[in-house]
């Protein structure tokens, strides 16, 4: 993984905004966030967490085969900002491109690796999450603003001859674009094109709909939860850790108990970092792992809900 250094707290957002620590911690969890700051970009982030995803597998970059960014906030339009991560680690040898699930971009970029893996066509596929949030957000709106943060993380997959029951057991994704309207960015490139008018009413920064984002979140993070299980013939007595999209402290909560999980199963670092979309749950996925919380052979449970809206969860035994 990889955050920015810069460091915008609760409290400096009391300087500027019609809020207060207290009511931003008792409703999303959140105490601070990293903000990008000058000459850093999705690629950039993206760069220094796949370079660590490397170096801790051991891998050259020259092995890799593919690599899947997974970002709502792209350097530019195009090309890619995968292939400014290709450059950055000099992995000659990959294919790169971006997808688009917004917060659900890792579960997504998960299950494309997988079956590009079992398929037999590629051996290493490198997927990263990368968030530049404070780009596209208005600073002046305490309902979006206070929720969002910079960062990356990735993961290195590798196919495995062995049929021991281990690695990436089984990913699930489901989009429903008749809720597209409830976490937007509405201004228009393709359809409207860009105009000074989109731009003034502020159509190219988060728009959202917290409450009905709230409860429609817990109910498919919940269902796609147990349709992994089920998949996998296993239940939530056999999660060792359950590693959910850093949204709202809240909706963790909701989640995990209608799940019956335990707190001591469920990982958070919501307060750190608030909501960095794509790259929340590999970020993570590295700091359980640095915690000891993920260990040779434990069960892990990933689950995400995104703009779309777009859902899914992913098992993992390590």
């Amino acid at each position: 993984m990889y955050v920015p250094v810069k460091t915008l707290t609760n409290s400096d957002l009391e300087k500027t905004l019609n809020t207060s620590d207290e009511w931003i911690r008792t409703r999303t969890g959140i105490v601070e966030r990293r903000i990008a700051g000058e000459g850093e970009s999705s690629s950039t982030l993206a760069v220094r967490a796949g370079t660590h995803a490397l170096e801790s597998a051991n891998i050259s970059p020259k092995e890799i085969d593919l690599i899947i960014v997974c970002t709502s906030t792209p350097d530019i339009l195009f090309p890619a900002t995968a292939c400014f991560v290709q450059k950055g680690i000099g992995a000659v040898n990959a294919a790169a491109y971006d997808i688009s699930a917004v917060c659900s971009g890792f579960v997504f970029g998960l299950s494309i690796a997988e079956l590009y893996i079992k398929s037999g066509r590629y051996c290493h596929v490198l997927v990263v999450g990368s968030e530049t949030n404070s780009r596209i957000v208005d600073w002046s709106d305490r309902s979006t603003c206070i929720l969002f943060g910079d960062g990356a993380g990735a993961m290195l997959l590798k196919r495995s001859e062995s049929k021991a029951s281990k690695g990436l057991l089984s990913t699930h994704i489901h989009s429903d674009g008749e809720k597209s309207d409830l976490i937007s960015v509405p201004g228009g490139i393709g359809k409207t094109a860009v105009s000074h008018e989109a731009i003034d009413k502020g159509e190219y920064f988060i728009k959202m709909s917290g409450n009905a984002t709230f409860k429609v979140a817990v109910k498919r993070m919940v269902e796609v939860s147990l349709e992994a299980l089920n998949f996998n013939d296993l239940s939530i007595g056999n999660v060792d850790l359950v590693v959910p999209h850093q949204a709202n402290r809240r909706i963790i909560e909701a989640v995990t108990k209608k799940l019956g999980i335990p707190a001591n199963k469920i990982f958070m670092n919501i307060e750190k970092y608030g909501n960095t979309s794509a790259a929340s749950i590999p970020i993570a996925i590295h700091e359980a792992r640095v915690a000891g919380l993920i260990l040779p052979g434990s069960l892990t449970l990933l689950a995400v809900v995104g703009a779309g809206l777009t859902w899914g969860a992913a098992l993992v035994r390590w």
